[in-house]
């Protein structure tokens, strides 16, 4: 599997975001779009539950995409992937369910993707969460000068999936990273689910 290396920085002005890249060179590769995806597990949640991996297919927009993603550590470089690109978004759901899987939650989250050298810079905006940006690349030295260059101390970093945002937001929801991922929907029209609005800080 391939090791992702990103990290997350919460609580982002995308103004101040979008000046700094233009200011360093960036390019803008896709302008915000809505995205939405679907997680997909056995009925049991056996793979989260075993191994703390699950299998997502996402339509970003410009690609649909077919991921498993297993994550070992929180920390720098600690998740991994296998991802393809497939040709239906919907038929793919439907192979997994055919198989008896089932589809856990159902999301739609903006996105918006610069690229900066070879390190990219994403945008992200998910419902119920302040927006926050990530940053990938092919090194660890590449994503940390990244984050420097963009004026982030990486005392604030966080790592892991958007999980750790909504943990970070919502402090005082008991379990909030186990029970988002068990949210059947997260859309930007849903009210904040009562548990959820409960944790608030």
């Amino acid at each position: 599997m391939q090791q992702e290396i990103e990290v997350k920085f919460l609580d982002v002005d995308f103004d101040e975001v979008r000046a700094k890249l233009k200011k360093l060179g960036a390019v803008c590769e896709q302008p915000m779009r809505l995205m939405r995806r679907v997680v997909i597990d056995y009925p049991d949640r056996k793979l989260q539950a075993t191994g703390d991996s699950w299998v997502r297919v996402r339509d970003e927009g410009n690609r649909i995409t077919l991921t498993f993603k297993k994550t070992t550590e929180h920390e720098f470089g600690g998740a991994q992937e296998i991802e393809v690109n497939v040709s239906d978004y919907q038929k793919t759901i439907d192979i997994f369910l055919a198989m008896g899987l089932i589809v856990h939650t159902d999301q739609e989250t903006k996105r918006e993707t610069w690229k900066l050298g070879e390190v990219e810079v994403v945008l992200d905006e998910w419902p119920w969460i302040p927006p926050f940006i990530e940053i990938e690349g092919l090194s660890h030295d590449k994503v940390k000068s990244t984050a420097e260059a963009l004026g982030y101390h990486w005392n604030d970093a966080v790592f892991g999936s958007a999980v750790v945002a909504y943990e970070h937001h919502y402090p005082g929801a008991k379990d909030a990273g186990i029970k988002i991922s068990k949210e059947p929907e997260i859309k930007f029209h849903l009210p904040v689910p009562d548990w959820l609005k409960k944790g608030k800080s």
